[in-house]
């Protein structure tokens, strides 16, 4: 009998009106959830919440190393207090178990907290947080003047921005049904953040764009992987934005496609 991998998709705020609450990520749960695998049972069992009020750790993350979950999919869209040290420390001790991580943010500060993940945080690049010192510290998008950096405009919301696959290509960004075999294309956001992958990790950009105004390039993904001695941890995934988030599946296996 396969195994139903178990998803635990959640936003780094409390539940809110008009506001990147997981109630936005409705149609990625059904997707997830309508998904079968090859004896035409569910592949994913899909939990789908928001954190409990800020100022204490969060029941769920706080204890996700002793749950059963297979996998944590973070929305990071908070002010910088959206995690807990308790909560960063089970969500590293998730991950070195062998725990899936896939941890996204977006632009200037939003999301921040992430810093605060053993390893991977240091994968984010902020305004005031981890800056990334070998950065054009500037806005890139020129029409948001609200939004300094890092952002960088990979085109209009609704629109698609072509990728570059970094070789050799990793299996998250494959796609049997390209003429590449590779994921091509990517949601555009006026302004995505800023990722890079750290020295002293086994770390690698994975995907990477340019900005349709400036040319700049800038990257999407960054990869950890597992090493010899890891006992299978240290695998995640880390995204520039949440809004160029899109996800499919592959038998048990989750991976963009697009």
């Amino acid at each position: 009998m396969t195994h139903t991998t178990k998803i635990l998709l959640q936003t780094t705020i409390p539940s809110t009106a008009d506001d990147w609450s997981i109630a936005r990520f409705g149609q990625l749960a059904a997707f997830l959830r309508a998904q079968r695998d090859r004896d035409d049972r569910p592949a994913f069992e899909v939990i789908a919440r928001d954190r409990d009020p800020l100022g204490h750790p969060d029941s769920v993350l706080s204890n996700l190393d002793r749950s059963d979950f297979d996998e944590l999919w973070l929305f990071a869209v908070d002010a910088g207090d959206g995690l807990t040290q308790d909560d960063c420390k089970a969500i590293t001790r998730f991950r070195q178990r062998g725990g899936g991580l896939m941890v996204t943010r977006d632009h200037m500060d939003l999301g921040s907290s992430v810093c605060s993940l053993a390893g991977v945080g240091d994968a984010h690049h902020f305004h005031t947080r981890n800056i990334d010192r070998d950065a054009v510290l500037e806005r890139d998008d020129p029409y948001s003047i609200n939004i300094s950096w890092p952002n960088f405009h990979s085109g209009a919301n609704g629109d698609y921005q072509t990728i570059k696959v970094a070789l050799p290509a990793h299996p998250v960004l494959r796609n049997p049904s390209s003429p590449t075999s590779l994921i091509r294309f990517l949601p555009a956001h006026p302004h995505e953040g800023a990722v890079s992958a750290p020295s002293g990790h086994h770390a690698r950009v994975i995907a990477s764009g340019a900005s349709k105004v400036t040319a700049r390039p800038f990257n999407i993904a960054v990869a950890f992987e597992a090493h010899e001695g890891s006992g299978g941890g240290d695998r995640a995934k880390q995204l520039s934005s949440f809004r160029g988030l899109q996800l499919g599946s592959a038998s048990r296996r989750t991976e963009f496609r697009g």
